[in-house]
């Protein structure tokens, strides 16, 4: 019952130093994915910044709610754009495997 050492066990690769380019765009994506409620949150604080009250010192109401608006639908539609390439990058929609 001799056990035999290897004196030279096999070298053992390191870790690739770049990553593919799917994963680090897919990694770059969740990192935007992460962001846009910040950057939501930033935009919607930026009505607060403007001077109250109508005419030549301030901005109308009505300009506001609507700049409020637009940014809510321009998040809608990040959103759905981060979505449609996150489902794309990440190697297809697993219903849509289950058909081929």
């Amino acid at each position: 019952m001799s056990q035999s050492l290897d004196p030279d066990p096999p070298p053992v690769a390191p870790p690739p130093v770049f990553l593919e380019r799917q994963s680090y765009r897919r990694r770059r994506l969740m990192d935007a994915a992460r962001l846009l409620p910040v950057f939501g949150a930033a935009l919607f604080a930026v009505p607060l910044l403007w001077p109250s009250g109508g005419g030549l010192e301030g901005v109308p109401t009505s300009v506001a709610i609507r700049y409020v608006f637009g940014v809510w639908a321009g998040l809608i539609v990040f959103s759905v754009l981060f979505g449609i390439a996150a489902r794309r990058w990440s190697g297809g929609d697993p219903q849509g495997s289950e058909r081929n």
